[in-house]
């Protein structure tokens, strides 16, 4: 059920008390553009097979309103719907949503779901902000309401091969080999496809992949994947999985007893709270190429340090910086737009160049697609429960551990 959440209730609750909100006090309510908050549509995984990574993407949600705040721009009011994790219930739900007074929609983590989503919101007119989302047709449709602050799937590998390489070379102990293994679900298919043609345009690429293999993402045992993966004698593991999948898969690694040199991920799961809690000491080692936040830039130690305050312990991720950044851009939308007219909000949305951001570049900037291309990825490790940026040099605040260590030495 999609339900309202005003931001003096428990979506917003994070940062509450500095701001001084609470649902009819005018200081921060009048710091909008019209007086009132701008109606969002938040739609997240909050349960089903992504839920924790749903539930995460929900902490960016509720740590945005101070920084709004602190910002100076409008105030939002939260609807959130629940996906499910299933694309059918994600189209309803943004339905469900538009139908209850949403303006603009913001969601929603999978690539899948976000093509629902897209193709309701551009049938109603509404704008809509992907948060998380790399299948790269979602914005080759030619829609002009459906906009994404997150790069594709190419974009992301290309970057993590660039990122890849520079580690090597600064490690001097590059793997040789590698197996390649994807969830087969439409983010990891889209991954897998681009996989082959972006190495080709890397040389320097140290590594040959001996094997693909595909997996279930929902599958409980992967033990027959991951034997098959060992049999190949690769030196490298190279992931594309989900957060379920990425603890399914260490442990799995840990009972077989094979330990790569490296495990190289393209995406979620392996960089994840829950995964590092999960695991411990055993969680550390791998490296993940993925959109990141640049931690030289004021805005990022001001979103760490709200996260700090609203979740203890917790490492700040994509989840977090992503959704963020998608409500971020709503608000500034609302804010320059004078306005909720979808028109009006979608025009503003295309226009700006918001420099004042968190996410690796130079700011957030939409093509005439609706895509921020000038998007950039980092390479992050896990190490001792935290994480630490390692690539790109100039927006790295750590330098690379390899060869991994070998999970029997731990």
């Amino acid at each position: 059920m999609a339900s309202k959440t005003r931001i003096s209730r428990r979506t917003f609750t994070a940062g509450m008390g500095a701001a001084g909100i609470v649902a009819g006090t005018a200081p921060f309510n009048i710091i909008s553009a019209q007086g009132a908050p701008l109606k969002v549509g938040v739609l997240l995984p909050r349960s089903g097979a992504q839920a924790g990574i749903g539930q995460d993407c929900q902490r960016g949600v509720d740590i945005t309103a101070g920084i709004l705040r602190d910002l100076k721009l409008p105030a939002l009011q939260i609807m959130n719907g629940d996906t499910e994790t299933n694309v059918e219930v994600a189209r309803a739900r943004a339905e469900r949503l538009i139908n209850e007074g949403a303006q603009l929609l913001v969601g929603a983590f999978d690539s899948g779901q976000s093509t629902a989503i897209a193709q309701v919101a551009e049938q109603k007119g509404i704008p809509y902000v992907i948060n998380i989302a790399a299948a790269p047709p979602i914005t080759e449709q030619g829609y002009k309401f459906v906009f994404r602050n997150f790069p594709t799937a190419p974009t992301i590998l290309a970057n993590a091969f660039e990122n890849q390489i520079e580690i090597f070379k600064a490690t001097g102990n590059a793997p040789k080999t590698a197996v390649f293994m994807h969830v087969n679900d439409t983010f990891g298919a889209a991954m897998q496809k681009g996989f082959t043609g972006t190495m080709a345009k890397f040389p320097d690429t140290p590594y040959k992949v001996l094997e693909t293999i595909a997996y279930d993402g929902t599958a409980r045992d992967l033990s027959v994947e991951v034997a098959k993966a060992k049999a190949t004698n690769a030196e490298a593991l190279v992931m594309v999985s989900r957060l379920n999948d990425a603890i399914l898969i260490t442990r799995e690694l840990i009972k077989q007893r094979w330990s790569p040199k490296a495990v190289l991920s393209m995406g979620p799961g392996w960089y994840e709270d829950q995964y590092l809690k999960t695991l411990g000491k055993l969680g550390d080692g791998p490296m993940s190429f993925v959109p990141w936040y640049d931690p030289t830039k004021k805005l990022a130690k001001a979103l760490e340090a709200a996260l700090a305050k609203a979740h203890p312990g917790l490492n700040m991720n994509t989840n977090h910086v992503y959704t963020f950044e998608a409500l971020l851009v709503a608000s500034d939308a609302y804010n320059r737009a004078k306005s909720a007219d979808p028109k009006a909000l979608a025009a503003a949305i295309r226009a700006p160049n918001i420099k004042d951001n968190v996410s690796p570049g130079p700011g957030i900037q939409f093509d005439a697609k609706g895509q921020n291309a000038a998007l950039r990825n980092s390479a992050i490790q896990n190490r001792g429960g935290k994480l630490v940026t390692i690539a790109p040099k100039a927006a790295s605040n750590a330098t690379p551990e390899h060869p991994m260590k070998p999970y029997d030495k731990r």
